[in-house]
């Protein structure tokens, strides 16, 4: 049966070569905030089914009898019991000289060490199994299968310790053993595993291969118990990694062969998996409401105490989650008494912390009674303790820290988080340990010791860097909530970076009272950590490394002759802080708007919908009037005495959703006076001037209407036809364009411009972020396989590539998100596109425009699309801002 825990669904960082990462890994470890039992993405290691082998051991009853006892001590979760009997074991073994049977015994006492976390004994332990393989040479089959199973545990070993390209080569290693023996059941579950590694790594396309020639092997399989249990893991699996449909036909297919065996439990687990699913889409009600469903089923079903808990925390956590309080204040008692009964095990552990999690977050609304929370976790810290359950014992005492810090004992809250940490981190648990250092930087901060709490703020954020290969491989939603989870670490830290000693703040400061109050160091510190938190959000859009550093805005506008000016604003809760570099000058300057978060997200989203519209321009200009007052006016002056002709904008969350462009200072809007851009990140992919050599473009759009949804855009013809007057271009219309043609003509020859006219969008989810070509919908990762045939840093690299008739996603707030990762995934220094989808004849203007001038004056590209949507201001027919505001330049505004 798989081994069942309790997992916290997690997201993250740029590498200029491919990241490793284990995220499922951690994923297994850190579901205690939202209780959500997730499945085992590993499938249970083989070892502790098959731990003797009669024909070695029937001579050792001794032995045989404490490996029996060790085997049943793991299954109940007593590791440290286990560790001990089987210590026992190997010592009988030894002395008997059977070294197949002591190999064994070794093998598994190395699982019960990785159960505890105890890193080099189990990596000791697994050397000397493989050791005395290796002594002996023998072909037989009972060597061969000790080996490979030998070699298993060591793949987990070393996929657990984040070292997954070793990991693949190991299963790889036992996979030939498996095909050799032609058993084909361990076979199928070390493909699982092998897979799991291929994620880690980032390798999705070559791990999907491999779990859909698992499932076809287990399909071929007769129905049994280890089949349901197959298609569930991998279920599990899929659904993790993003593949909700082909998870949930899996998991369906699990419950119908344990439904057809008669297996309860089996049934039970598979409608827990469904329930997840189900969950894991609870977008809507309905889905909330089948998840529900599955749950309670999971439980009238289960034949074990444990999985019946594990399905009625994971209901009362979304009931929270969905503020059906009365509902869940209804199923805390069947818990409670049912919690109460359970032995004392790593699993009982856990659900005892979630549920004591899910009663913290009904404490704030109904008020139940702190003593009794605090009994439970008490309990649970003993239990842990006496278990020698580390990991348990620092999550039991880190959550007691977090009810104490609830009811404002700090001092008491703090000695338990204290202690809770230094747990976390003698056996190495950055995934645990970055909670503990958040929440006692909250203790600090709260008792006024902002310095120290400072501190505690940068080791969590340190432990979260060493994390981010661990946050990339699930998508966000499946995972858990990025924006709960891991954002307010940073967003926190920034606002004790950004703390005024004074604590007096006007409502919009000058440049000069917050250079005085703010040292350079905490200035550059500041954009360091939200640099690094957009630089996750990006890795957690692509679940993999995306960016490739060369150099920093600040070499840029020190370098380049085109005078910028980079702005860095920074929403928080209560203000929205401003970073300013300017050209020539070391120093960063600095000011603070006071406005809350929410009055910030307001005027934002009430602009986002007013520019869409044909006749709000008073409300467009009363908005937009508002943001340049908060943004820009401070500094105003400063830009203008500076001669600043371009800003670059490296935006924060809601304010990527509009156009800098539209920002009107009563009398002109922000494009009247100086070139805009915008780059995802500090870091920039090599920004380089335009060369000033004849341009060649590859231009393709679709100007008829496909499927529904994607209606007929009339002017796409004329739009081509007038950026090949403009520049030598090759022409792909309608049929023309296709994947297939779009990636043979991108390997002909060295374009310097792609400009793709057709329907398109934007989005925070990855695979929903596309352009449509005839053929297809093109994904934003395949259209950068389809434009990545040169490398950047080439002569030929893409200078430009053009996205018009694309629009954000309605209804996304972070659909800008997906803008910024087609600009670094698809290789070109440049992307141009647009917030919304316009009328295509003002598009085919713009266009026309953009390109004459590119083509004919010795001017930037920021300056050239600065010239083009003056070019429809001017025009009274799309002076509007609907028609020329929604096109931003992102990336080399050179």
């Amino acid at each position: 049966m798989a081994r069942r825990r309790f997992v916290t669904p997690a997201k993250v960082r740029c590498r200029s070569q491919r990241v490793f990462s284990i995220a499922l890994l951690r994923v297994g470890r850190m579901l205690i905030c939202l209780a959500l039992f997730l499945g085992t993405a590993l499938l249970p290691p083989t070892f502790a089914h098959a731990i003797t082998h009669p024909s070695i051991a029937q001579h050792l009853p001794d032995a045989q009898s404490l490996e029996q006892q060790g085997r049943q001590l793991y299954e109940t979760e007593r590791f440290s019991e286990a560790v001990k009997i089987w210590q026992q074991a190997i010592a009988a073994l030894q002395s008997n000289g059977d070294t197949l049977q002591q190999a064994m015994a070794l093998s598994n006492l190395s699982l019960a060490y990785q159960q505890l976390g105890q890193w080099k004994e189990a990596e000791q332990t697994v050397s000397e199994s493989l050791n005395l393989l290796q002594s002996n040479q023998s072909q037989n089959s009972d060597r061969l299968q000790i080996l490979a199973q030998a070699l298993d545990v060591q793949g987990r070993l070393q996929l657990s310790q984040g070292k997954a390209e070793p990991a693949l080569t190991t299963w790889r290693q036992s996979a030939e053993i498996y095909t050799t023996l032609g058993d084909n059941t361990k076979f199928i579950r070390n493909q699982i595993n092998q897979a799991q590694a291929l994620q880690a790594l980032g390798l999705y396309r070559e791990a999907e291969k491999v779990l859909d020639q698992a499932k076809q092997a287990l399909q071929k399989e007769p129905d049994s118990s280890l089949k349901a249990t197959g298609l569930r893991s991998l279920g599990n699996v899929l659904r993790v990694t993003g593949d909700l449909e082909a998870s949930q036909q899996l998991l369906q297919q699990s419950l119908a062969i344990a439904q057809k065996l008669s297996d309860p439990q089996a049934v039970s687990d598979a409608l827990l998996s469904l329930g997840n699913a189900a969950r894991t889409q609870s977008r809507n009600q309905q889905n909330v409401s089948s998840a529900l469903t599955f749950y309670q089923q999971a439980a009238a079903t289960s034949t074990s105490a444990i999985t019946r808990i594990q399905a009625q925390l994971n209901q009362l956590s979304l009931l929270i989650e969905n503020n059906q309080r009365k509902e869940a204040q209804a199923l805390v008692p069947q818990i409670q008494t049912q919690i109460e009964r359970l032995p004392a095990n790593r699993s009982t552990i856990y659900a005892r912390i979630n549920f004591s999690e899910s009663l913290i977050k009904l404490s704030s609304r109904t008020n139940p009674n702190s003593e009794q929370i605090a009994q439970l976790l008490a309990t649970t810290v003993q239990q842990a303790s006496a278990l020698a359950d580390p990991r348990a014992e620092s999550y039991a005492l880190g959550t007691l820290g977090k009810l104490y810090e609830r009811n404002k004992q700090l001092s008491d809250a703090q000695a338990l988080t204290h202690r809770a940490l230094v747990i976390a981190q003698a056996i190495n648990m950055p995934d645990v340990a970055y909670r503990w250092q958040w929440q006692l930087g909250r203790l600090l901060r709260d008792q006024g010791q902002i310095e120290a709490a400072i501190a505690s703020y940068a080791v969590a954020v340190q432990s979260l860097q060493s994390l981010r290969y661990d946050l990339i491989a699930a998508k966000s939603d499946v995972q858990f909530s990025f924006r709960e989870q891991i954002e307010p670490v940073y967003r926190e830290y920034v606002e004790l970076l950004l703390h005024s000693p004074s604590g007096s703040e006007k409502a919009s400061q000058s440049l000069a009272s917050n250079k005085a109050a703010i040292s350079q160091k905490k200035l550059q510190k500041a954009r360091e950590v939200i640099e690094s938190l957009q630089l996750a959000e990006l890795d957690n859009f692509f679940r993999e490394a995306c960016l490739v550093a060369k150099r920093q805005i600040d070499q840029v506008i020190d370098q380049e002759a085109q005078a910028g000016a980079a702005i860095y604003p920074i929403i928080l809760t209560d203000r929205l802080e401003v970073i300013l570099k300017l050209p020539q000058q070391q120093e960063l300057l600095h000011y603070t708007a006071r406005v809350s978060q929410r009055e910030v997200e307001t005027t934002i989203n009430q602009l986002r919908q007013d520019l869409r519209k044909p006749h709000t321009l008073q409300s467009v200009q009363a908005s937009s009037e508002q943001l340049y007052n908060w943004l820009i006016r401070p500094i105003a002056k400063t830009l203008a005495t500076s001669q600043v002709k371009t800003l670059v904008f490296i935006l924060d969350g809601d304010l990527r959703n509009i156009p800098m462009a539209v920002l009107y200072d009563g009398n002109q809007y922000l494009v009247e006076k100086y070139s805009l851009a915008l780059a995802p990140g500090l870091q920039l992919v090599d920004p380089k001037p335009l060369k000033q050599l004849q341009l060649r473009a590859l231009v393709a759009g679709v100007s008829e209407r496909r499927s529904p949804g994607f209606s007929e855009l009339p002017n796409v013809p004329s739009e081509l036809q007038q950026i090949k007057s403009a520049v030598p271009s090759q022409v792909l219309l309608n049929q023309q364009f296709t994947s297939q043609m779009l990636q043979k003509q991108m390997n002909s020859q060295p374009f310097l411009v792609v400009h793709l006219a057709t329907h398109g969008q934007f989005s925070s989810n990855a695979d929903q972020t596309f352009v449509l070509a005839w053929d297809k919908p093109i994904n934003v990762n395949e259209l950068s396989n389809l434009l990545r045939g040169r490398d950047e840093t080439r002569p030929e690299a893409i200078e430009l590539l053009v996205l018009s008739a694309c629009q954000t996603a309605v209804g996304d707030k972070r659909a800008a998100l997906g803008i910024a990762g087609v600009a670094v995934r698809a290789g070109a220094r440049s992307t141009l596109a647009s917030l919304w989808n316009v009328n295509d004849e003002s598009t085919a203007l713009l266009m026309s425009q953009f390109y004459k001038a590119l083509a004919e004056k010795q001017i930037t590209k920021a300056e050239a699309l600065r010239q083009a949507q003056l070019a429809l201001l001017k025009n009274p027919k799309f002076q509007r801002p609907m028609f020329w505001a929604p096109y931003i330049l992102v990336g080399n505004w050179l």
